[in-house]
């Protein structure tokens, strides 16, 4: 069966200079003699066409040119046909590529598309909105809010404004509901992983694989915050995700703990982000894995 790949580039993510992006795609993709098309990654998220597209013009393939959070609006709009995904990573962490091995390289990401293998890949809904990467409640979710209302992109400028939150960063009131008990904590944030990282090998769930049907949860509660960050740091670098225990929930700062789903009641309306890009926060949240939601290409 001869290949098609549609491309979307998203203009604004990260710093890579997408002139040069789209002189490679073009070269290579004649090169191997694949059809492809180029087109740009909506702002609003409206990719309800890209059905009848993928049908209608016998696409096969989609690689999504951005960052993580340019990834979930298109994957969710062709969720159950028949094409694979492929990532050039162009963001400012890149989790899920990383998480997937694909090459941070534009040149060695459009080679992976072009001759890599396509792999079932987990996802996971939150209120019914597709998630591929993780997201998050609390701390690094009003870090993700204030990164996409600044002007500058890059590792850096998201590093600053982190220490700048992590500065002022305050407890919110939680319940979590999982495997029928439920908990009341004050927690910093709360995190929901699918993918290990999130970004720029900062692993928040070393433990978490993007093919095992299962969602990594990182707690990191009230606590005097010097030494709820230096848990936090202890339990990334052990890698160890434990079975969810209410007992725990009342001895440690930091809780991981692996599920298929969970409930969150959010009663401040702390912030909320999905795959690093800020969403509308509500009371209450439900998240579900989506096992092999997908096919992704990977080396």
């Amino acid at each position: 069966m001869s290949r098609k790949i549609l491309f979307f580039i998203n203009p604004i993510a990260g710093t890579k200079n997408k002139l040069n992006l789209e002189e490679t795609i073009i070269y290579k993709c004649r090169e191997k003699n694949i059809s492809f098309e180029i087109l740009f990654t909506s702002k609003e998220g409206d990719y309800d066409f890209l059905r009848e597209k993928v049908k209608n013009e016998n696409i096969t393939d989609i690689a999504i040119c951005g960052g993580d959070g340019s990834l979930s609006p298109i994957i969710s709009s062709v969720l159950n046909l028949p094409v694979n995904i492929g990532i050039i990573p162009l963001g400012s962490g890149n989790g899920l590529a990383r998480t997937a091995q694909i090459p941070n390289s534009v040149e060695k990401a459009i080679d992976t598309i072009l001759i890599g293998k396509s792999k079932c890949t987990d996802a996971f809904s939150i209120n019914k909105k597709l998630s591929v990467h993780v997201c998050g409640l609390g701390f690094d979710a009003k870090v993700a809010h204030d990164f996409a209302e600044g002007k500058t992109r890059g590792l850096h400028a998201y590093t600053k404004i982190a220490i700048k939150n992590f500065l002022s960063a305050k407890t919110y009131p939680f319940t979590i509901e999982v495997d029928e008990k439920r908990i009341n904590v004050n927690a910093f944030f709360i995190c929901i992983a699918n993918s290990n990282q999130f970004g720029n090998n900062f692993k928040v769930a070393p433990k978490a694989s993007i093919i095992d049907g299962f969602l990594d949860v990182v707690v990191l509660q009230k606590a005097n915050k010097a030494m709820a960050v230096l848990s936090f740091v202890q339990q990334i670098i052990s890698g160890k995700a434990r079975p969810f225990s209410e007992n725990g929930f009342k001895r440690k700062p930091i809780l991981y703990f692996q599920t298929k789903k969970i409930k969150i009641e959010n009663p401040q309306l702390a912030h909320v982000h999905i795959d690093g890009d800020p969403a509308a926060t509500s009371e209450e949240f439900s998240i579900e894995i989506l096992p092999s939601a997908y096919k992704l290409i990977v080396p």
